[in-house]
């Protein structure tokens, strides 16, 4: 497996809300992480893939709800975010494909 590939599994998309967004003027970047990926993974992969400088690298884990599918009681899976913190003077932009 390549070594590319192998930063996918780490970083599986951008999130874009209005978070998000608000971040990115503090030259922050959200990507949605593996459940498993820790911090120097994270800023390993995002430098690889983009080409930029990583300055620090945030986690939060939103534990997966309770809800009901059909009727049934189901969980949701949970989510771990990343917030990336860039160098001065390096960009990602999330809205054109990875």
């Amino acid at each position: 497996m390549s070594v590319k590939a192998d930063f996918y599994d780490v970083i599986r998309k951008p999130v874009i809300t209005e978070k998000a967004t608000m971040a990115s003027e503090a030259n922050a970047v959200v990507f949605e992480v593996a459940i498993d990926a820790n911090k120097p993974q994270i800023k390993e992969a995002v430098e690889g893939l983009f080409g930029v400088k990583v300055k620090a690298v945030n986690t939060t884990v939103t534990k997966g709800k309770v809800k009901r599918f059909r009727g049934q009681l189901g969980k949701r899976k949970s989510v771990k975010k990343a917030y990336v913190t860039l160098e001065e003077g390096n960009t990602i932009d999330v809205s054109t494909g990875l």
